[in-house]
């Protein structure tokens, strides 16, 4: 039986990473999303490519990046955190997407000091940091000097829905408590519930959401069969370690050793050596 639960498209909400996408691929809902959380007027963006995938050799983990676009002269990547793996876990995944970026950027032939100033942006419907903020800016300081700034350009924003602080402009507090699924009142955030039920009613889009749901229920599945598997393929080398440790006690010989184990002289040869 499978663990991956795929929830029904009627059910979807802004906090769903599907439904988060698919509204902010239109420009109109991204950029003014970014211009309230920033206080800022950005003059046009650009999707460098939607849910941006990075992948580098050999066996460095891959991400994904929900929302990633160009504005003007900065790098804005916008992330729906859905699921609360703890407040290192957030700090940590921040750090290894803003490498990512870097890498991507330096990838393209830019040399270090041309590297642009790239915005990392947590929504996260859950409390942040044991505090009670809506927001957290995070930049390098100097641990000496507070007010001395490295000003390497990198900037990560963490908010959350389930701040209490009177920390951020109505229009942003609207679009939390939207994630909060409280009643709306705000045009933009009108705007956008009106995008997502009529989404909703779009055949295609709910079998492109239910082909890709079941494509994860399968990557998820094949991954749980293949950790038992792993499992089980250890729990059985263990038993054979014992099962050769026993027999080297009894000092008998190790090509019947090798036999009724399957293990290698080597390996038994190393075993013997912690007796």
């Amino acid at each position: 039986m499978s663990g991956y639960k795929i929830k029904p498209w009627e059910e979807l909400t802004i906090t769903d990473d599907y439904m988060f996408k698919l509204v902010m691929r239109h420009k109109r809902f991204c950029k003014r999303l970014i211009e309230r959380i920033l206080n800022i007027k950005i003059k046009e963006i650009k999707y460098l490519e939607e849910e941006k995938s990075f992948k580098f050799k050999y066996d460095s983990k891959g991400i994904r990046l929900d929302v990633y676009v160009e504005g003007d002269d900065t790098i804005y990547d916008i992330e729906m955190q859905v699921r609360d793996y703890g407040d290192q876990e957030l700090a940590s995944r921040s750090r290894y997407y803003q490498s990512m970026i870097d890498m991507d950027s330096l990838a393209r032939g830019a040399l270090y000091k041309e590297l642009r100033s790239s915005i990392i942006i947590f929504l996260c419907p859950f409390p942040l940091f044991d505090k009670d903020r809506h927001i957290y800016t995070f930049r390098n300081l100097c641990c000496e000097d507070t007010s001395l700034e490295l000003n390497d350009g990198a900037t990560k924003i963490f908010l959350s829905s389930q701040g209490t602080a009177n920390d951020v402009a109505p229009d942003v507090k609207a679009f939390l408590d939207y994630m909060n699924g409280l009643p709306i009142a705000d045009d933009f955030i009108k705007e956008i519930d009106s995008y997502i039920n009529e989404t909703k009613t779009n055949h295609e889009e709910r079998v492109s959401y239910m082909t890709y749901e079941m494509k994860m229920q399968e990557a998820h599945d094949d991954g749980r069969a293949e950790g038992r598997a792993e499992g089980r393929a250890e729990g059985e080398r263990k038993n054979q370690e014992q099962t050769a440790l026993d027999m080297l006690r009894d000092n008998m010989d190790i090509q019947l050793i090798m036999k009724y184990t399957h293990l290698s002289a080597e390996r038994i040869a190393e075993l013997a050596k912690t007796l």
